[in-house]
């Protein structure tokens, strides 16, 4: 357990929910952020810890010197809202028309800024140094992460850590998965170009409607049928645009959606497959088309060592519920450009529960969580913080610590 480091953070509880309803009810869109890494930043300058602001753009680092020499341990939150309206029923709820935090990013960067107190007000028991991480928009690719690094964020870092408050997962548990945990999100837009004409006469025409009809189903067979079974592979359209009149067969047809895969030789061959299908079927109609493909975040992959490392010490001194491995979860996560230079783990905090209806999905208009997942959070960010730092011997003694409490 982690004795008087738990309880000075179980006493914040209620700061670390003020905050976090005051950034649900003031959410900023993705490299939009103003106000919001200003309230981070003049927080953590109350816990005294330097701050460095500005960070890749719209970032915020600060960094906890301990008392003694050791390892650097970097812990990452991140803060951007989505293009949402919210539509729940709370005192918090957001008040920017068409703006809310539905994926958790207000309780991370509040749960960091508990932690951050907690470490702070006893940073002459460290070994080493801790670097907090705030990270401005991730919901939106290129994202906050390699911008942030390329500023340095991640300078003599030897291992980062972050947690995804998780509604699917319920309150008290903890979700790791190693190696491929979250899915490269990738882009793409196929513009179908067919010769319009009058409804009445589609014998004149190229149809792009009909033959994006026929594009859509058989897209979903390059997963079906060329894609190994045993690699996860995702192909979903999202929209499809054409024409603005009930008898007019337009000249235009544009299909958008993302491919989500973990294996790197899955999301080249995806990315091939998708033009080749499209080039047959609209050779098959005598149509032509354009095609556009952006890769996005990477594949997140989580080091064996850390992982290990993580479930362990969260398992033996968070003092939560349940720790268990999941699958890879087909989102995506810019946080996997951190571990690409660093070693290190994202994990899992289950946030579900019906009792307070945080039952709705990530990126719903409804979306809320069970405010209590952010203790949870906060005392796995801790016990890998201090065991990463101070080793096992200390972590033996919080343990006989926590037992006399």
């Amino acid at each position: 357990m982690l004795g008087s480091w738990g309880r000075q953070l179980a006493a914040l509880y209620d700061d670390m929910v003020a905050w976090r309803r005051h950034l649900h009810q003031y959410p900023e869109l993705s490299f939009r952020e103003v106000e919001t890494p200003r309230f981070i930043a003049e927080r953590l300058e109350s816990f005294g810890v330097e701050v460095r602001t500005g960070v890749g753009g719209r970032g915020v680092v600060g960094i906890i010197e301990g008392g003694r020499p050791g390892r650097t341990v970097a812990l990452r939150a991140d803060f951007d809202a989505l293009p949402i309206q919210d539509e729940k029923d709370v005192p918090y709820r957001s008040r920017v028309p068409g703006v809310m935090h539905a994926c958790g990013h207000d309780a991370h960067t509040a749960t960091l800024l508990g932690v951050a107190r907690v470490l702070a007000g006893r940073r002459e028991e460290l070994c080493g140094r801790v670097v907090l991480i705030h990270q401005f928009a991730e919901e939106q690719a290129p994202g906050g992460a390699k911008p942030m690094i390329e500023d340095g964020c991640l300078d003599g870092v030897d291992a980062i850590f972050g947690t995804h408050l998780w509604t699917p997962m319920p309150v008290g548990r903890i979700g790791y998965c190693p190696g491929y945990a979250m899915a490269a999100a990738d882009r793409f837009e196929i513009e179908i170009v067919g010769r319009g004409g009058h409804g009445a006469s589609p014998h004149e025409t190229v149809d792009p409607v009909l033959v994006a009809c026929e594009l859509v189903p058989k897209l979903q067979h390059i997963v079906g049928r060329m894609v190994d079974p045993l690699e996860p592979a995702v192909i979903s359209v999202g929209s499809i645009h054409a024409g603005t009149a009930f008898n007019v067969i337009p000249a235009t047809a544009t299909i958008t959606g993302t491919v989500r895969t973990l294996s790197p030789k899955v999301r080249d061959l995806v990315e091939a497959r998708l033009e080749q299908v499209t080039r047959g079927v609209c050779t098959a109609y005598g149509a032509r088309y354009r095609f556009r493909y952006e890769r996005g975040y990477p594949a997140l992959f989580n080091h064996e060592e850390e992982t290990r490392f993580v479930a362990e010490t969260i398992e033996r001194f968070a003092g939560v519920e349940g720790v268990e491995r999941i699958r890879p979860v087909m989102g995506g996560e810019d946080f996997a450009y951190y571990l690409e230079r660093v070693p290190g783990c994202f994990f899992f905090t289950g946030a579900g529960n019906a009792e307070v209806n945080a039952v709705y999905p990530h990126h719903h208009p409804r979306f809320d969580i069970d405010e209590r997942a952010m203790l949870v959070a906060g005392r796995a960010l801790l016990a890998v913080t201090l065991r990463f730092l101070n080793g096992d011997e200390y972590m033996a003694s919080l343990a006989q610590d926590g037992r006399a409490a």
